[in-house]
């Protein structure tokens, strides 16, 4: 069970981390009632992958790998928790736009998104996977024991 939970987890986060890039080129793209309807596809799967990555993630701390005591006397473990919740909370804004596109979209008409908002949300997708790259690099801490204070 370790393993299919660890395998679990990490195709969670693979899936988050294609799906954020996937948005990231859609949004640098030309603007098509094609590409707003994977961007908003994209989205869903991103959310999906969040809560999958999240209750996997804290089943394998509580049931699996090295115990809820381990991990949460792990500087690693907090810094990656706090980068999961910053890049969930960065994620509200493009999600909220790409929820607003359901009427255009539904009548067929490509949404309305001006250069600025475009470019917000690019930046915002750049800052999660940023954040993206830390949580690896928290979970590669951890691994390790590197971060234990207790």
């Amino acid at each position: 069970m370790p393993a299919l939970f660890a395998f679990l987890h990490h195709l969670a986060f693979l899936s988050m981390t294609a799906v954020l890039t996937m948005q990231l080129i859609l949004l640098g793209q030309s603007f098509t009632l094609q590409n707003a309807r994977k961007i908003r596809i994209a989205d869903r799967i991103l959310g999906i992958s969040a809560v999958l990555l999240l209750v996997v993630g804290f089943l394998r701390v509580f049931f699996f790998e090295k115990g809820a005591s381990y991990y949460f006397h792990n500087g690693a473990f907090h810094a990656k928790l706090t980068l999961f919740v910053i890049a969930a909370l960065l994620s509200i804004y493009p999600t909220i736009q790409f929820l607003r596109w359901g009427k255009s979209l539904r009548q067929g008409e490509v949404p309305e998104i001006g250069d600025r908002k475009r470019r917000w949300m690019r930046i915002i997708v750049h800052a999660e996977l940023t954040a993206i790259v830390g949580m690896a690099l928290c979970a590669a801490l951890m691994a390790k024991g590197i971060g234990y204070f207790g």
